[in-house]
């Protein structure tokens, strides 16, 4: 009997020396995360392109078209935009903190396309810009949304 307990802790012992296999610690085929999308720089002013302008001003031109702006403003022909409401924001530059800004309908976005990483879409006054995330830098604009 004490044979036989001698020789169970030596084959334990053996175990618990062994060598590590060359996939322990490493993530089986099943449990890998998708790969990351790297960040792309984009130079200022020159990722919106004419088809995606076109796009968004017929969508924001239909809706002036259907009534939504308030009737004092689309007598004024000034693309529905308040009375002394500058613009308040400059491309290469980070949004003002004190600017409200919005969300853009699914239904641009869809026509638009995604933003880059790294980037979102967002509505100030009449216009679209592309910032990114983090700085709220302006990259790019699509200006002047509601113009006759």
């Amino acid at each position: 009997m004490k044979l036989f307990f001698i020789a169970a802790l030596v084959g334990a012992s053996a175990v618990a020396t062994a060598a590590k296999p060359d996939w322990a610690g490493q993530a089986g085929p099943n449990t890998s995360k998708p790969p990351t999308q790297a960040r792309q720089e984009i130079q200022i002013g020159a990722y919106f392109q004419e088809p995606q302008r076109q796009a968004v001003l017929q969508y924001y031109g239909g809706l002036q078209a259907k009534g939504r702006c308030p009737p004092g403003l689309a007598k004024k022909n000034n693309g529905c935009m308040p009375p002394g409401q500058a613009k308040q924001w400059t491309r290469g530059q980070p949004l003002p903190a004190s600017l409200v800004y919005y969300p853009v309908p699914r239904g641009v976005v869809a026509q638009i396309g995604l933003p880059p990483v790294g980037y979102k879409y967002v509505r100030v006054a009449n216009d679209i810009l592309l910032v990114a995330l983090g700085t709220m830098m302006v990259v790019d604009a699509i200006e002047d949304l509601m113009r006759p």
